[in-house]
């Protein structure tokens, strides 16, 4: 007997050079949908940290785009900043009303622009990991 896809396949990561993640919300088994994500690149010296824009995940907890793609990655330090604490305040979880992570800032290297750099956050309300994708 054939095995039948899922009734909606989870969006595919795009192709090519970029930057993507994919935020599993471990607590309750899903993909984190409607994450905030927020893209740093990190200068030289302590307070040089320019916010290259913010991105929310799609249904299935995926970039549904490049949170930095078409040529806009350099070689350099990076910060992703997912809003755990928003997100976890509008889930059905029940939580205390103040997160114990509000932010999990994720800094990292890009040496290669030219290849696909995936990020994953395995996420729940007290605590997180992530890894270096492919």
């Amino acid at each position: 007997m054939p095995v039948e896809p899922p009734p909606s396949a989870p969006s595919a990561a795009p192709a090519g050079a970029g930057l993507t993640t994919h935020v599993i919300d471990i607590a309750q088994g899903v993909g984190a949908a409607g994450l905030a994500v927020d893209v740093f690149r990190l200068g030289q010296g302590p307070d040089a940290r320019g916010h290259l824009g913010r991105r929310a995940t799609g249904a299935d907890g995926r970039s549904t785009d490049w949170l930095i793609g078409g040529g806009g990655l350099e070689a350099g330090t990076y910060e992703l900043a997912f809003r755990l604490g928003a997100y976890y305040r509008d889930s059905r979880l029940a939580l205390p009303p103040t997160p114990f992570f509000e932010v999990a800032r994720v800094r990292f290297q890009i040496v290669d622009p030219g290849a696909h750099h995936h990020v994953p956050l395995l996420a729940a309300p007290w605590g997180y990991t992530t890894y270096r994708g492919s």
